[in-house]
Order: structure tokens, then C-alpha cells, then sequence
């Protein structure tokens, strides 16, 4: 399947199958394309914690309920719980490090290299050491290796659902994580109960309102070929909503037993 096609079709999937467990290797997969995501100094901060519904004790999966989007959480065989551990930045010299040793830093003797790491580059380091640890930079890169496990998702057939939580310092206590950890979001995944098209194309902003061509006011242009070419591959859809979502969501409702107002 071609990426653009992926990127595509890979839309947030709220109503999972709840009968339908999830194989652990397919949640492998999606945890090895987080790990060789790119990340800064080499440092991969980004860290998880796998919840099987199937599996976990009634006290974890009590720990995860939220005000907003519970019922995503109620019936999703399995939710990630993404964290991002501020303490790696403690060893970000033995990353470096091995950044060197692979041959992805630096260039001429390795004499050389040696002694502008030791002597330049980790000092600096080490300087900002603090100032690494707070939100911004570590949470961007984190957000690659998420987007790479839900593209893995997608392509084994799976849906995800990420979802913020104002719980994040109670589920930290209740997951046993150190102090360290910093709780990103939880990400429901399993097989898809509605469509694909999950009724069509999500509204979004406009091309240019978003993005900039070398300095801010001046829209970046949109090319009609490429946006031609896109719905060719179909990265672009159909608006929302389709003329049957309605439907759909008052079968799901039906069949998941979910209580209205489902918006919660």
C-alpha cells in the first residue's frame, strides 16, 4: 500500500470491535516503529505502557477512565499509555556516544571526533541539561515515534485513537511509572466496528492559513495538480459527513451500548 494512501485513510477510529482482542505482535510492530522513530541527541524518550483489556487486572484498567471519551476507553481491547521519561536526559553523553561510534556524528579522525565531543559538544550539553526535562522538544519528537506506531496500526488493519486525559498525574501513580515520567496520552487501538471512511473527510483548515512561504502572511501556495493527484490516491476524500454517518453512529451506539450523549 502506497504511504500517501495510509496517510490517507488513517483517521482517528473511535468505535473499536470490544469482542475482537488484538494480537501482541501486532502491537510489537506498532512499538518498533516508535523506537527507531527520529529523536533528538539520539535520547528516545518516548516510553509506553501496553494496557490488555484481556489481561490487565480491573485496578489498571480503572486507573485509565476519563471524563472525556470514557467510553473509547471502555470498550478498546487495548490502550497504550504513552510517557515520555525525562530521566533519559541523564544519559544523553552514552547517546551521544553511540551516535559517533555508528558514524552519525561528526567527521574527520575519529581522534578528532572524540575530543570535540568530549570537550565541546557534551559540555553543552550538559549545561541545558534542566532546561531539556521541560515540555517542548522532547514532546515533538515523542509525537514522531506515536505517528509511526499509528501508521503501523493502520497498516495491520487496526484503529487507534489518541486521546488527551486531565488524569495524567493520577494515571502516572496508578501505572507505578517513577516521578520522572511525564504522561503524554492514552492511544485506544483495535479493529475497527466502523467504517473506514469513518464518514468521510475531517474538516481542517486551509492550506495556506496553516502554512507559510518564507515569512508569515504570505499563504503558501496550493498547487490544484497536486491536490488532484492527491484525491487521485485518495490522501484526500470526500468531506465529512457522508450521507449514511448518521446512521452509522446510531447502529454503533446500539451495538456498543454506549449511553447518550456519546460525545463523552
Amino acid at each position: 500500500m502506497e504511504l500517501r494512501e495510509v496517510i490517507g485513510n488513517r483517521r482517528s477510529i473511535r468505535f473499536m470491535r470490544p469482542y475482537r482482542p488484538v494480537e501482541i505482535e501486532k502491537i510489537q510492530r506498532m512499538l518498533e516503529a516508535a523506537r527507531l522513530a527520529s529523536h533528538w541527541g539520539n535520547v528516545g524518550s518516548l516510553r509506553a505502557v501496553v494496557v490488555m483489556r484481556d489481561s490487565a487486572s480491573q485496578e489498571v484498567l480503572d486507573s485509565l477512565q476519563a471524563p472525556i471519551a470514557g467510553f473509547q476507553i471502555r470498550i478498546a481491547p487495548v490502550v497504550i499509555v504513552w510517557y515520555l521519561e525525562t530521566a533519559a536526559i541523564d544519559h544523553q553523553a552514552d547517546r551521544l556516544r553511540e551516535l559517533m561510534d555508528a558514524g552519525a556524528l561528526g567527521f574527520g579522525s575519529r581522534e578528532e571526533k572524540v575530543e570535540a565531543l568530549e570537550t565541546q559538544l557534551l559540555p553543552i550539553f550538559a549545561s541545558i541539561s534542566d532546561s531539556l526535562k521541560e515540555p517542548g522538544l522532547g514532546e515533538v519528537d515523542c509525537g514522531q515515534g506515536i505517528a509511526l506506531a499509528t501508521l503501523m496500526a493502520y497498516e495491520q488493519g487496526l484503529g487507534t485513537c489518541c486521546l488527551g486525559t486531565p488524569n495524567t498525574e493520577s494515571i502516572r501513580q496508578n501505572l507505578g511509572l517513577p516521578e520522572t515520567a511525564r504522561v503524554l496520552l492514552l492511544q485506544t487501538v483495535g479493529y475497527p466496528a466502523e467504517s473506514p471512511e469513518a464518514g468521510g473527510q475531517r474538516p481542517r483548515q486551509d492550506l495556506g492559513v496553516l502554512f507559510h512561504l518564507n515569512s508569515f502572511g504570505s499563504p503558501f501556495p496550493r498547487s490544484s495538480d497536486v491536490v488532484e493527484e492527491l484525491e487521485h490516491d485518495r490522501m484526500l476524500q470526500e468531506p465529512a459527513p457522508l450521507p449514511w454517518r448518521e446512521a452509522e453512529l446510531d447502529y454503533l451506539q446500539r451495538a456498543l451500548d454506549i449511553e447518550p450523549p456519546g460525545i463523552l
